[in-house]
This record gives structure tokens, C-alpha cells and sequence, in this order.
């Protein structure tokens, strides 16, 4: 009897490992789903010469984030990082969807630069942005970690005589300088860039309709045209 017993309770708890190694294959697969998706919502891309705002800040603080030479080596990073660190961790992820092409309409002055996302409301600080040195005509380099391709990017340029020191960027203080055609799907892409009759400080304003959806993205790229 006690032989018998022992049988039946080996059964039981072998029915229930099983069980549980079903239920942990369930919970893993759901898991790595998981993952998997939010890896790939989050992969996207930016400006990275002239570097974008953000993008810019990443690079040059993001493994040193909490070194207080930053404090005055680069005020405006420094600011951007106390306002909110995730604007540099995700530089790639500044997208708005469903805008339906009404960029202008849906985008208020003083929140371009930001994409009128208020979480990286630190970017549209003016101040001494650190500048990339171009001349007046160079090639734009864009980067697309998900490849999603492009139905246009549009370029614009502020107008002689702004300060991005002292003004926040608005839609009266831009020219529209290049409007691409569609790119395929792919991570790198560049193009030509003319700022013919600019020289000094400028801020280069980018607008990116992704192709995949309705997707658009904006930044800001501060440059030294000469």
C-alpha cells in the first residue's frame, strides 16, 4: 500500500512540473514578444551631421552624463540632462504620429525644436548651443536605425540676422531650403544642402515623414556656416 501510494504521488508531482514548465514556456514567449516589440517601436533615427540637439548632448555626455565638467564645458547639454535625461537616452524616438501632413498647423512657435513633444521641452532653450562648422553647401547625413525609409525630408534654415542664443526657433524665422523625394528603406541617408547667402550661427530645422506610417519627426541642428 505504502508502495502504491508513493506511485500515485510521483505521478501527481510529475503532472505538476510539467505543468509548471508549460506555464514558464508561456510566460518566456510572452515575454521576448514583448521585448521584441518594444525594441522595435522605439528604433528610429535623427540628424547626426549636423547632429541634432539631443543627439549632439548623447554623444558627447552620454557615457559621462554625471561628470560636472559638463556644467560648463557644455551649459546647454547640462541643462537638457537636469530638465530630463530620457530626450538624450531616446534621441532617436522625437516622433509625433496621425499629424496628416498639418506639420505647421499642429506645431506652435517656440516648440519646433522639440517636435512639441513638452517632454523635451529642453531643447527648445535658446542658448550657447554647441555648433557644427559647415560651409554653405555640405552634405546632410541622416541616420534610420529601423529603416523605415521616407516619403520627403524637408531642410530649413533660419534667416540672416537670428539669434539662437537668445530666440526660441519659430515658423516666421525659417526659410525652406530643400524638399527631398522618397528614400527606400534603409539606414543611412544623405543629401546635398545648399545655405547660399547665410554665414554664422544658424539653426538647421529638419522635418522627416517616415514612410512606414504616419510618422513625422523634427529637429534642430545648430551650425557654424563660414
Amino acid at each position: 500500500m505504502r508502495l502504491q501510494k508513493s506511485d500515485q504521488s510521483t505521478g501527481r508531482s510529475g503532472a505538476t512540473v510539467r505543468r509548471s514548465l508549460q506555464v514558464l514556456v508561456t510566460l518566456f514567449a510572452m515575454v521576448a514578444g514583448t521585448l521584441s516589440w518594444t525594441g522595435a517601436a522605439q528604433a528610429h533615427g535623427t540628424v547626426i551631421n549636423p547632429a541634432s540637439r539631443a543627439y549632439q548632448c548623447w554623444k558627447t555626455w552620454g557615457s559621462q552624463h554625471t561628470n560636472p565638467a559638463m556644467q560648463q564645458q557644455d551649459p546647454m547639454c547640462y541643462r537638457a540632462f537636469q530638465a530630463n535625461p530620457d530626450t538624450m537616452w531616446n534621441w532617436m524616438s522625437q516622433l509625433r504620429d496621425g499629424l496628416g501632413g498639418q506639420i505647421q498647423a499642429r506645431t506652435p512657435d517656440g516648440q519646433l525644436c522639440s517636435n512639441a513633444l513638452s517632454r523635451n521641452d529642453a531643447v527648445n532653450q535658446p542658448g550657447a548651443w554647441k555648433t557644427t562648422t559647415v560651409s554653405r553647401s555640405f552634405t546632410l547625413q541622416f541616420y534610420d536605425q529601423a529603416s523605415h525609409g521616407a516619403d520627403y525630408f524637408q531642410v530649413y534654415v533660419t534667416k540672416q540676422g537670428f539669434n539662437p542664443a537668445t530666440q526660441r526657433l519659430g515658423w516666421g524665422n525659417l526659410d525652406l531650403i530643400t524638399t527631398t523625394g522618397r528614400y527606400a528603406p534603409t539606414q543611412n541617408i544623405s543629401f546635398n544642402v545648399s545655405t547660399s547667402g547665410r554665414s554664422g550661427n544658424h539653426i538647421l530645422f529638419v522635418v522627416w515623414k517616415a514612410s512606414h506610417m504616419d510618422q513625422t519627426y523634427m529637429w534642430c541642428s545648430d551650425i557654424n556656416i563660414t
